[in-house]
Parts: C-alpha cells; structure tokens; sequence
C-alpha cells in the first residue's frame, strides 16, 4: 500500500455559509443581507419554551456534549430513532450518562449525520457547533470523537456554564413552561438573587387539570386544591382553585397561559350540568363523550380567567401525544412520537370569540400544525378580532420552507402586526440563538423580495424586520 493511499482522509469542513437561507437572486439577496444586518443582534425574547429555570439558578457546568445537545432534545432523536438507532442508546430516560456512554451516544448522532441533510435540525446542529463551539469539521464517524473533545473542553470553561450562555445569547426575556401546582421557587430565586440580571418567566400550563378522562385526572385535582388551599370536590371549588394558582403566577412574572388539547373547541355546558359532569368525572362515572365535553367548557373558562387576570391565552391544538405506547411506557412523554393531527379553529372558537373576542384586555395567540388553516382561518381571524394574533410556526412547522410559507399565508390577510414574533418551543438551551438567527433570516428574506415587487418600501422593510423580532412578540405576549 502506498504512503498516500494509507494518509488518512482530510477533515471535511463545516462552514455554515453566512448567506444561508436568503433568497438566491442577488439583488434581493443583497436587500436581504442587509436587513438581516439590521436585526441579527437584536435580543431575544422567548416567549414559549421548556428550558427548566433550575438550570439557570445553579448555574452548573453542562455535564457533556450529549446531555446538552442530544438526550433532551426530541427533534434530535426522533430521526435518529426512525433510522434504526434504539432511544435507549441515545440516553433518553437514563439519568446521568458516564463518559464513556456519553461518548457513545455522540457517535452515534455522527455516524448518521446523513439522516438531518434538508432538515431544520441540521441547520440548528450546524450553526449551534460552529458559531457557539468553534468547531470546524463537519460531523461523521471519522470526526466524531475530536468533535467530542472539543466540545467537552469548552463546557469546562466559566464561558460556557448556562448564565454566561444566557448573556452572551443575548437572550431579554425566557419563558418556561410550568405546572399550576408548581411553588415556582426557581423563579423566586432567580428573580431575588443580586448576581442574576436576565428575566425568565413562567408559563400557566394547566392542560392535565382540564382532561377529566386522563388517567390521574382525580389526583390531579386533589393535588391542585391542596396548592390553592382549596376544596376542589366540586365544580365551584376547581374553578376558584384554577383561578388562584393563576394569580401566583401573575404575581411571579408570568404573562401568558399556554394550553393544548386534540381540537379547540369551546361549547359552553349550563352550570348545572357542568357542575353534574364534574362531580361525576371524578367519581369515574363520566362517559368518554362527557369528559370531552367537559374538558371544552373548561377551556372556554380559562378564556374567562384571561380576562380577569390578563394572562395571554395560548392554544397549541390538535396533536396526538404519546402515538406509540410501548415507547411513552418505557421513555415517558416528549421522547419524539408526538403526531399532529387536522385542526379546525373558526366553528370551534366561535362561542369564546363571541364572547371575549373584542374584550379589552383579552389575547389569544393561535398556533397549528396543520398548515391548512393559515390561510383559511387563522388569518381571516387574527384580521378582524383584536384579541387574535397568528402564532408562528412551531414544532413540524419551525422550517425554513413552512415559515415561508405561513408568511405568504398569512401575510396578505393580516399583515405582519397581527403575528406573534418567533416561537422557539425548546428543551435544548444551545439551540436558542440557532432557532432564532433561522427565523431572522427568512423573514428577512420574504421582506426582500416584497420590496423587489414594488410592495414594500425599502424604510418599511427595515423598521418590519426589526418589528417581527422584537415589538411583535413583546405585544402578542405582553412581555
């Protein structure tokens, strides 16, 4: 064998390219870049997401590269479970990985690097190794214990423990998601420790109190009276408990109640007869048809208590959580089999518009997986009740392509004022700025080319960009 067919193989680069995503014609390319100058350091507001606020009052060194980039992030794994590679050998559900396992599971993720080619995963993956960690060679088996390596490195340095990230993300605002009965004591740390200057704010997730025909649902009630100091034995009490819990967490930061059920229905019951379900749900006496109904009287209340206490309601419908059984069984819930289903929202919000629609106070943000109704009725809502605002896309739809579409969408129906701002939804802390640099530019370029077909001006263009990032999301949310 020859000296230079044994050399080993060079390294291929990873270079993300600094016009990624904008459009391809140079003029409006040229537009684009420009704006997107304009907004890329602008901070962030995450308005919606799962970071846990534990991790930002400990403020403890990320454990390994894959703990931080892999294990908790169900975009990441699901593709890597659908190419054959067992869950378990990503680390999900285990607990705290050893080095040698960790390692493992970092291979793993580089030996099938080839399964995210054309996916928004990809684009995050990419843009969190080069730009957050420095790294320089594309991910594979060859490459992928020196890409280990690196990053480990760098989690051992003070500038990239959680707070410094938080800081150097340029992250104004973050918002988790938390559980009613939850004592929020992390928040109340964070927000009382004098070495901690950020904001992070809790969201009012009460979506398990409001199924009656949810295994547990009875406990769940119990355990909601017994943080309100309330008897919830009956409708009145529940209802009174509810709207506690949610003054607790107005009174720690939060500005928004974020809800998700299999469709949005909003059927109001009489109060007697809502009353009768209750008692009989919890008794385990309820018929599946009734728990249904009763679970879309309860989400017609929850507008109500929108407009007493002004938490923003958020509904994120229409997903069938949990699809593969023996998976949720062994690795519990968001381990990546979650599937969206059709949507429906103008017959089903009709008896909440109708009643709080132009309520003062009241908003409502409106997210889908089911892009057909962008156009045919988030839109044509969000462009004439006050309360509505269009959510941007989340979860399947967090795409380059997707988000370019809900623009055109949406855009021609309810302009850009009636949109949410950026969503990120994520677990995974480093993919923050990546999620957000990704709508930055897109958006960027969609201005672009109106500007291009004479429909925007170029000032217009300028000020919107910086609007979508910054003041739609602080008013959608009222941050």
């Amino acid at each position: 064998m020859s000296a230079l067919s044994a050399a080993p193989a060079r390294p291929v680069p990873l270079r993300p390219h600094p016009h990624r995503l904008l459009p391809p014609d140079p003029g409006v390319r040229a537009l684009a870049r420009r704006l997107y100058e304009s907004v890329r350091e602008l901070p962030i507001l995450s308005p919606h997401g799962h970071v846990d606020p534990r991790l930002l009052l400990d403020d403890e060194p990320f454990a390994d590269p894959a703990a931080l980039l892999i294990t908790p992030d169900h975009y990441v794994t699901r593709l890597l479970h659908a190419s054959g590679v067992p869950l378990a050998d990503l680390g999900v559900g285990a607990g705290p990985l050893t080095e040698d396992q960790a390692r493992a599971v970092w291979r793993r993720l580089c030996e099938h690097w080839a399964v995210y080619r054309g996916t928004p995963v990809r684009y995050w993956l990419e843009s969190e190794l080069a730009e957050i960690f420095g790294v320089t060679e594309r991910p594979g088996p060859d490459s992928a214990d020196r890409i280990y390596d690196q990053v480990a490195d760098r989690l051992t340095r003070e500038e990239y423990r959680p707070r410094a990230l938080f800081r150097r993300f340029g992250i104004e605002v973050l918002a988790t998601t938390d559980d009613p009965c939850d004592d929020l004591a992390a928040h109340r740390a964070l927000a009382a420790d004098p070495t901690w200057q950020g904001r992070v704010v809790p969201t009012f997730r009460p979506d398990r109190y409001l199924e009656p025909g949810r295994p547990g649902w009875a406990q769940d009630v119990t355990r909601l009276g017994e943080a309100a100091d309330t008897d919830t034995s009956t409708l009145d009490g529940f209802l009174h408990a509810l709207a506690s819990r949610r003054r607790y967490f107005v009174e720690h930061g939060a500005t928004s109640a974020d809800h998700s059920h299999a469709d949005v229905r909003t059927d109001p019951l009489e109060p007697a007869e809502a009353a009768h379900l209750f008692v009989a749900a919890l008794a385990g006496e309820a018929s599946d048809g009734a728990c249904t109904a009763l679970r879309r009287h309860l989400l017609l209340e929850m507008a109500r208590m929108s407009c007493e206490d002004g938490l923003v309601m958020t509904l994120h419908p229409a997903v069938a959580r949990n699809h593969h059984a023996p998976t949720f069984e062994r690795f519990g819930p968001d381990t990546g089999h979650d599937i969206p289903l059709r949507a429906e929202f103008t017959t089903a919000l009709r008896p909440l518009l109708e009643r709080y629609g132009t309520a003062d106070g009241f908003q409502l943000v409106l997210f889908t997986l089911d892009e057909t109704v962008f156009s045919r009725e988030i839109a044509p809502l969000a462009g004439f009740y006050p309360s509505v605002y269009a959510g941007a896309p989340w979860w399947f739809l967090d795409s380059p392509d997707a988000i370019r579409r809900y623009r055109r969408a949406v855009t021609e129906t309810a302009g850009f004022t009636r949109t949410s701002g950026f969503v990120d939804d994520t677990r995974a802390f480093c993919s923050i700025p990546a999620r957000h640099d990704m709508s930055r530019r897109l958006d960027c370029g969609v201005l672009a080319e109106l500007v291009a077909e004479h429909r925007l001006e170029e000032d217009e263009a300028f000020e919107t960009a910086a609007e979508l990032v910054t003041d739609n999301p602080r008013r959608a949310f009222k941050l």
